[in-house]
């Protein structure tokens, strides 16, 4: 092909090539929006929850204490009782009859002892006389035997009478009796056979374990002044039921183990809860019923608390994002604290009242970037978001 030839070629492509647009030169992006809040100042009461079983007061299993055939049960099963009341009776009559012949005994033996005492008074007056010492010693050994027997015979009276008073089984406890666990007619044996129980139904305990960690915490608390004893009783503890919100049971702690389980690491805690009865209801606490326990440590201080999804982790280690005064993201170590029920996370350090807290699009964050903030009030977990005032762009 000839120069000639190819000319119309080299026009023709330099004519396409000049119709190709012109890429545009690249453009800046615009600063990320970020919405940022001041840390909330506050007091807090820090709070550590446990779960643990509630248990009665006293619980009493109720035992024949003669052998006998039943006769009697004038209650009624899961009634409340109150102390003495009458629960069942055994056959009385063969006890009635043993404390009525020991009576007839006792009787015997006092007037063998009037007599005793007369001749040994009359031989006595006689000594030196028409009776000899001997004599004398002969009736005061008699009259002191019929004072022994008399003393024996009233003894065996009184165990007879125990034991027909054992034939009417009484209530030791105020409180809720179960069911019959023999009906009228069986046979019951003396300190074997268990007739029912009795459990107390006001107040209350509640059994919970607390972690050998928190216990020393607490206990460096006591010994500071920071937290009452628990044996003044004036140490508050809550407690929450299986289907109810949050711990609306108030009480106290009144007893702390002596040991620490090293099976498990734990000490055993008892707090001590109220379980009056409504009017025309019934008590809400009953023994081995799950529980919630909320225990306190220490009194309420102050404190700066963030939303928690502000809160990032890395690798175990909590952050967040705030933005200094250059508008640029800066990357702030935290300790946290525990959280509260309002969706705030308690932050021991790290923080100050005045800093910026980006509360929200922390994925779209990184340290050093520049951004665009937008002032919103701290949101909570609590419930849809309120503003106090309108937002302002910084």
């Amino acid at each position: 092909m000839t120069a000639r030839s190819l000319l119309p070629v080299a026009l023709l492509l330099g004519t396409v090539a000049g119709c190709r647009p012109t890429p545009p030169a690249p453009t800046e992006s615009a600063p990320a929006t970020v919405p940022v809040s001041h840390p909330v100042q506050r007091a807090v009461t820090e709070m550590v929850e446990y779960t643990g079983r509630t248990d009665a007061v006293e619980s009493v299993g109720i035992r024949a204490r003669v052998t006998g055939y039943l006769t009697r049960a004038p209650f009624t099963e899961g009634a409340e009782v109150q102390k003495g009341d009458l629960l069942f009776e055994i056959d009385p009559r063969p006890y009635q009859a043993q404390y009525d012949q020991a009576v007839s005994q006792v009787g015997v033996a006092e007037a063998q002892a009037v007599l005793g005492k007369s001749n040994y008074a009359r031989l006595k007056s006689l000594a030196g006389g028409s009776a000899s010492q001997l004599e004398v010693d002969q009736a005061k050994a008699a009259a002191d035997s019929a004072d022994a027997s008399l003393k024996a015979a009233k003894a065996t009276a009184e165990v007879f009478r125990l034991n027909l008073e054992y034939s009417k089984v009484a209530s030791p406890i105020a409180g809720q009796v179960s069911r019959f666990y023999y009906t009228l007619g069986n046979l019951v044996s003396q300190d074997q056979t268990q007739l029912t129980t009795v459990v107390s139904v006001d107040p209350m305990y509640a059994y919970f374990d607390m972690d050998e960690r928190t216990l020393l915490r607490l206990t460096a608390g006591i010994n500071a002044g920071r937290i009452a004893p628990p044996t003044s009783g004036n140490m508050p503890v809550a407690m929450g039921l299986d289907g109810e919100d949050g711990f609306p049971h108030a009480g106290t702690v009144n007893f702390v183990n002596n040991v620490v389980n090293p099976a498990t690491g734990t000490v055993a805690i008892r707090g001590v809860f109220a379980n009056p009865k409504p009017e025309n209801g019934r008590r809400t606490l009953k023994p081995g019923l799950f529980a919630r326990i909320r225990l306190p440590l220490g009194g309420p201080r102050p404190a700066l608390l963030v939303v928690d999804r502000a809160i990032g982790s890395d690798q175990g280690l909590k952050y967040v994002y705030v933005i200094d005064a250059e508008k640029k993201v800066q990357y702030r170590r935290v300790t946290v604290g525990p959280l509260e029920e309002d969706g705030l996370r308690v932050v021991e350090n790290g923080l100050k009242p005045d800093d910026w807290v980006v509360v929200g699009a922390l994925q779209q964050l990184r340290p050093k970037a520049t951004v665009t903030t937008e002032e919103v009030p701290m949101p909570t977990g609590a419930g849809p978001q309120a503003t106090a005032a309108e937002p302002k762009k910084g």
